[in-house]
């Protein structure tokens, strides 16, 4: 179903309502598509099997032995002047 922004501010907890029983709600702005409510359940089918940032992250190329020496073999005190 579609909502006008301002009807969906006015009846947001029907909008969340309809979310849960119907399926997504899309909000308009002057007649275009802006936003659409989904349930928790809906929203959570949707990120399923999506890796997270961390698994993005951990996830990377392997270094190899050249880059694993350069950073094994670089300065242990800060660079910046940093004294302890």
């Amino acid at each position: 179903m579609e909502w006008q922004l301002q009807d969906a501010k006015n009846q947001f907890s029907k909008v969340v309502q309809k979310a849960r029983e119907e399926g997504p709600q899309v909000v308009t702005l002057r007649g275009e598509p802006a936003a659409v409510v989904l349930s928790s359940r809906d929203y959570d089918a949707l990120r399923a099997g999506r890796p997270t940032l961390v698994d993005d992250l951990l996830g990377g190329p392997a270094w190899d032995d050249e880059l694993a020496d350069a950073v094994e073999a670089r300065a242990k005190t800060p660079s910046r002047g940093v004294s302890f």
